[in-house]
Order: structure tokens, then C-alpha cells, then sequence
């Protein structure tokens, strides 16, 4: 399987920041967990006697199984790609209850990068059973296209964030040639830096903003790879924060050590002060050792 720099992106934030999922979930499926809730990541491979299927993302929350597929383009294979994919997880997950199996399918959906006006709210696709009846399996769609940099901070969909830049995509060369556009490029993008790092420094996530502000990069540089002052102003606009957030952690470990090798400097030379008034006492060599836990020779030479 040939992964693309966004499937890497998409992945990256279900394995790592799995949480960011939960509001999405939230807006797709019209559920209503709280950013906290469990999160069981479930294995993403599936073996079948033709191959290997692999999905996205699949995760548990409670009992539900969800499934989150990112596509950069549209694709009109897409509903039967999603059927041998929700196939293969219920397979996995089936349940025997004696000599009868259970098999319940994910809550699915397609997270479109790239859409078109023809591109539907819903994958559909109409399986007809042997017994005559016939259910139409029905797949949710999330276009990037529909969401603002507005809606997607009064939502929460933060997963969305490193690919708002697609809207971008085909404006290169206009971004190039008119310094007033590629300003309010830049503009919104500060506006994004200062509304995430306010809304991750508020609830003590500093860490997330400076993992997602890397992911936010790594895209816009993707799409924008043959326009360099682009990249570079955009790097500046984002990356820039981010180095300097990494100094910041970087100088407060350094200070914690340096705190920590002060405290056991102090806890040393204590117990040489008490090895020395133990010896002007004339109290024996070992007993002192057993007490400050200093060598006899340490003490021999205080």
C-alpha cells in the first residue's frame, strides 16, 4: 500500500493523539462524548485470504466501533472500498453466541481532502441478501471545503486544522504573484497560531500544540513544495512559534536539572558536615558510613 503524506498525517494524529477524534465523532455521528472518554485504539490490519486490508483508523469508545477513513481525493469506488473495509473489522470483531455469530459493523464515515460538487453527503451502496432483502448501506462524508477556520475552533475539529491549507492548493502561483493574497494567507494562518495556542495552553496541552503546529507544516510545505517563499512564510507564520516553544521546553528541563542537581549537591554536602562533626566526636569510621552513607574513605578524607 502506497501511503501519501496525508494518510501519514491523518494516522499520526489517531495513534498518538487520539482524542483529537472524539469532536469529530462527535459532529458526524451526532454523539455527544466528552473529549476525556476512552479511547480503545483497535488493530488497523485485517488479514484476508486475497491480502491484507488496511484501514485508516479504527477506534472503540464504550461498546461502538468507529471507523474514520481519510481520502485526499474523491474516488467512486469509495462505498465498495469502505464495505470490504467495515467487512473485514466486523469479521475481526465478530462475536460467537453458540452456534450463531454476531457481526456489527463500525460506524464508518470518509474524511474528503479534495471534493467537488459531485461528491455526495453519502457513500451508498444497496446490498441485496439472498433471502430478497435488500439494505442500503449508507456512509457519512466530512468535507475539508465545508468547514471554516471559524467552524472548525467553535467545533473543536482540531484534527482538521493540518489540512485547511487544501483550500489553498490550487492558488499557488496567485499567492506568488500578488503580495495582498499571499498576506492574507499569512494573516489567517497567525490568526490560526494564536486561536490554537489559546485554546491548548488554556487546558494545559502545550505539548499537543506543538505536535499538531508540526503536522500543520509539514502539510502546507507538501502542497506548496515548488512555491519556496510560500513555504518559507507560512514556516515562519507557524514553525517559527514552534522552535521557539521547544527552547522554552528545552530551557525549563535544563533548569529543572540544574534545580535537581542543586537539591542533591545540598543533600551531599549535608551529610559531609554531618561526617565531619560524627568524626571530631571520635565516633568510629563505619558507624558514621552506615549513617551518612559515604565511604570510608570519603570520611577519611573530610
Amino acid at each position: 500500500m502506497n501511503n501519501t503524506i496525508f494518510d501519514d498525517v491523518f494516522r499520526t494524529m489517531i495513534e498518538k493523539m487520539p482524542y483529537l477524534a472524539v469532536p469529530l465523532i462527535n459532529e458526524v455521528f451526532h454523539t455527544s462524548y466528552p473529549e476525556d472518554v476512552k479511547i480503545t485504539q483497535l488493530r488497523n490490519e485485517h488479514q484476508q485470504e486475497n491480502g491484507e486490508v488496511i484501514t485508516d483508523s479504527c477506534l472503540l469508545i464504550g461498546k461502538k466501533m468507529y471507523h474514520i477513513e481519510c481520502q485526499s481525493t474523491d474516488d467512486t469506488t469509495m462505498a465498495i472500498r469502505m464495505i470490504e473495509y467495515d467487512f473485514a473489522i466486523s469479521i475481526e470483531h465478530a462475536e460467537k453466541q453458540g452456534r450463531r455469530y454476531r457481526i456489527e459493523f463500525p460506524k464508518s464515515c470518509v474524511l474528503f481532502l479534495r471534493s467537488s460538487e459531485n461528491t455526495p453527503d453519502y457513500l451508498e451502496a444497496e446490498v441485496a441478501f439472498p433471502d430478497g432483502k435488500v439494505h442500503l448501506y449508507s456512509i457519512p462524508t466530512i468535507k475539508m471545503a465545508d468547514y471554516t477556520k471559524a467552524s472548525i475552533f467553535e467545533k473543536n475539529l482540531l484534527m482538521l486544522l493540518p489540512f485547511y491549507i487544501m483550500r489553498y492548493e490550487k492558488k499557488g502561483h496567485d499567492l506568488n504573484e500578488n503580495p495582498e493574497l499571499f498576506q492574507i494567507l499569512l494573516n489567517e494562518y497567525e490568526e490560526i497560531r494564536v486561536n490554537l495556542e489559546k485554546e491548548l495552553s488554556e487546558t494545559g496541552k502545550s505539548e499537543l500544540y506543538t505536535d499538531l503546529t508540526k503536522l500543520i507544516v509539514k502539510i502546507s510545505d507538501y502542497i506548496f513544495r515548488e512555491e519556496e517563499e510560500i513555504r518559507k512564510g507560512l514556516g515562519d507564520v507557524m514553525g517559527g512559534k514552534v522552535l521557539e516553544l521547544e527552547s522554552e521546553r528545552l530551557k525549563a528541563e535544563g533548569q529543572a536539572i540544574g534545580r535537581a542537581e542543586g537539591r542533591a549537591e545540598g543533600r551531599a554536602e549535608e551529610k559531609r558536615e554531618t561526617a565531619r562533626n560524627m568524626k571530631a566526636l571520635n565516633i568510629p569510621i563505619n558507624t558514621i558510613s552506615q549513617i551518612t552513607g559515604l565511604s570510608a574513605e570519603e570520611i577519611q578524607g573530610l
